[in-house]
C-alpha cells in the first residue's frame, strides 16, 4: 500500500487502564483499525498528563501511576478515518479525539515475503 498527500490524522488520547470488555482499550482500537484496513496505527504511552480532571497522572505518584496517558494515532484518507469515527463513538466514553489535516511525505508498506 502506498500514501502520499493529503490525508486526516486521527489523535485518540485516552488513559492506559480503560479497558473494552476486560482489555485494554487501546488494543481493541488498533485491533478494530486492523480489521476496518487502515493503514496503520500506533501507540503511544505518556509519561505525564492531565485531562479534563485536571489531576496530573505521572509515575512518580504512586496513586495515579496505573493512569497514564496513551495516545493512539491513525493516519490514512479522509474518507476512510471518517468512515472509522463511528466505531470510536462506541469504544471511548473519556478522553479526547482530533481530525487534523496531514501531508504524508511517504508511506510504502512493507512487502510481507521479503526477509
Amino acid at each position: 500500500m502506498r500514501l502520499t498527500g493529503t490525508a486526516l490524522r486521527l489523535t485518540i488520547f485516552i488513559s492506559e487502564n480503560d479497558t473494552w470488555h476486560h482489555k485494554p482499550l487501546f488494543t481493541e482500537i488498533v485491533h478494530r483499525a486492523r480489521a476496518t484496513g487502515l493503514a496503520g496505527a500506533s501507540v503511544f504511552r505518556g509519561v505525564e498528563g492531565y485531562g479534563a480532571s485536571s489531576l496530573i497522572h505521572t509515575p512518580r505518584l504512586l496513586a495515579v501511576s496505573e493512569h497514564l496517558p496513551v495516545t493512539v494515532i491513525i493516519v490514512d484518507t479522509e474518507d476512510v478515518i471518517r468512515a472509522f469515527l463511528p466505531q470510536l463513538d462506541e469504544l471511548v466514553s473519556e478522553g479526547m479525539i482530533l481530525l487534523d489535516e496531514v501531508e504524508v511525505i511517504r508511506y510504502v508498506a512493507r512487502d510481507e515475503g521479503a526477509p
